[in-house]
């Protein structure tokens, strides 16, 4: 039996994407070939129709807070189950369609060209993958039912981060920027880590690792600013002052970069905040245990 080789033009030996447009094609009755994203016609494009979605998505859950105070909380350990390992599974799938459809232009025209050049980052096959992942952070938003039927602490930071990242997917989606691939393939390796941990969890089992998911989390938003700070500063320094040193024009709309920029910047704080409120009382107890063991080995 001969395995394919993988390799940069090829990623996983097979080419995925054939597979993908068979399943599309037979999902939707159309295939990706002749997918058109038209803001304002295709299905979840308009900025009303996204404001009214995710104005719903706030009031179903706060509401439901207060309406959970004088009822027994639900248990829903199969569904939430299920959720975790579709959604575990949909971040792995795009995933990889997206390193497929990135990978060999790395490889061949450089970074500069994937995140700033419409041939780079905004091909048919990219802005398809940008919509259906742009989609998925409405079923997302179920996470946080669970929460609040499971009667769970609801965070400031589980909230905005929900919301504000269905916004975002938007609002790049329809700004067309180019550098979009870099949060999101980020984003999506995250999803399949935390989804898989927040699976087994609800499986019964143990996993020692959960503060790492937070880290991987800042790593992520680390190098989303590093991307997204350089493609808005090349663009409006070639547009704008053309004098000062940059990387010439960048795909994406003004609006976009901007947006991109505040909410990244601030997620980067927020999970700083959190990590350091969830997890610095735990730090001393760790460094007292190793002493400890230390001391009773004769370190």
């Amino acid at each position: 039996m001969h395995i394919p080789t993988p390799t940069l033009s090829r990623p996983f030996g097979v080419q995925l994407w054939p597979h993908f447009s068979r399943a599309f094609t037979a999902l939707s009755g159309k295939s990706p070939a002749d997918f058109q994203l038209v803001p304002g016609e295709t299905p979840m494009t308009t900025l009303q129709g996204t404001l009214l979605s995710l104005a719903t998505y706030y009031v179903v859950v706060l509401g439901g807070r207060q309406l959970m105070k004088s009822q027994a909380r639900f248990k829903l350990r199969i569904p939430f189950i299920i959720h975790n390992f579709i959604l575990t599974v949909i971040s792995g799938v795009l995933l990889a369609l997206f390193l497929e459809q990135i990978l060999p232009t790395l490889s061949n025209d450089g970074v500069l060209h994937a995140i700033c050049d419409a041939r780079g980052g905004w091909t048919d096959e990219l802005v398809l993958l940008y919509y259906l992942n742009y989609l998925t952070k409405y079923l997302e938003l179920a996470d946080t039912v669970f929460l609040v039927l499971k009667k769970k602490p609801l965070t400031f930071l589980h909230t905005y981060h929900h919301g504000a990242t269905a916004l975002l997917c938007y609002v790049e989606l329809v700004g067309r920027t180019s550098v979009s691939w870099v949060p999101i393939t980020l984003n999506l390796m995250v999803h399949v880590v935390m989804y898989w941990y927040y699976f087994q969890s609800a499986r019964g089992i143990r996993i020692w690792w959960k503060r790492y998911i937070t880290l991987l989390q800042i790593a992520q938003f680390v190098i989303d600013i590093g991307f997204i700070y350089f493609a808005s500063y090349t663009y409006f320094a070639s547009t704008y002052f053309p004098w000062v040193p940059n990387a010439g024009y960048c795909m994406g709309e003004e609006y976009a970069a901007g947006f991109g920029v505040f909410i990244i910047s601030s997620y980067l704080l927020l999970f700083i905040s959190f990590y350091l409120t969830t997890y610095r009382e735990k730090a001393p107890r760790f460094l007292s245990q190793a002493r400890a063991l230390g001391a009773k080995k004769g370190l």
